[in-house]
């Protein structure tokens, strides 16, 4: 086994360098270079087709890319989907990927599949209460087919089952799609115990109100480019921002 590399203090958790993405000739992702602190949340947001979606895949491992990752001092280029997971990095995707014929415990359970053979029944245990303790109704409809479940059950189904697998990094990919204000609100209260928890966070989000007030730092995407960074309480009174992505109301 290769030791864990010796990360300076202070070093950020994930960083990525030149990141590039294609698909064909289009260019989805160009020479994209960020930092994301350990513990914080980092908020992505942009238009429609700006590369959101494709930036966090290609973190994970699930789709070709160019350039450098970093994750804890170890460079990620010649991990597959499987080593990213094993070292510490999650992503809830957009469609949530469940299995809608088995229940929610099994779901969770499957969740925790790379701790096979390593963990005891105890422990195993024990990282399934802290999900129900995030997610109480989780624990309600334990028994219950994840395909009956609402959408906001199905969005902490996915959040509960990227738990299982005891990440330091979660990606998260528009947890508030196809969801009701009132779910939404109930889904980033449960991103933000997780950020009080200590959970390092990417957060892509259509929602930019919601994601920038949530997050620490925020960076807007468009056309595969990096084009305002900084602070999110900022960039939430940054003129443009608030003319293309939050309207003038106050919410």
């Amino acid at each position: 086994m290769t030791p864990d590399p010796i990360v300076a203090k202070g070093a950020p958790m994930l960083r990525i360098d030149n990141l590039q993405v294609r698909y064909g000739k289009a260019t989805v992702l160009a020479s994209l270079n960020l930092l994301v602190p350990r513990g914080a949340v980092v908020a992505i947001v942009g238009p429609n087709g700006a590369g959101k979606s494709t930036l966090l895949n290609a973190l994970i491992g699930a789709i070709p890319s160019a350039g450098d990752v970093f994750f804890e001092g170890q460079r990620l280029r010649s991990h597959d989907l499987e080593q990213r997971v094993d070292a510490g990095v999650a992503l809830v995707p957009e469609t949530r990927a469940l299995f809608g014929e088995l229940s929610v415990v099994d779901n969770l359970h499957l969740g925790g599949y790379r701790f096979l053979g390593r963990r005891s029944r105890e422990q195993s245990a024990d990282d399934l209460a802290r999900v129900f303790d995030l997610f109480p109704r989780l624990k309600e409809r334990s028994a219950q087919m994840a395909g009956t479940l609402s959408g906001g059950e199905r969005q902490m189904l996915a959040l509960g089952r990227a738990l299982m697998m005891q990440p330091r990094l979660l990606l998260l990919d528009e947890p508030s799609i196809g969801l009701a204000p009132r779910v939404t609100a109930d889904v980033f209260r449960s991103i933000a115990r997780l950020k009080t928890a200590g959970v390092t966070i990417v957060l892509v989000e259509q929602n930019a109100r919601a994601a920038l007030a949530l997050a620490d730092e925020g960076h807007v995407l468009e056309t595969g480019r990096l084009v305002l960074s900084g602070p999110a309480a900022e960039l939430a009174k940054n003129p443009r921002i608030i003319e293309t992505y939050l309207g003038s109301t106050v919410a």
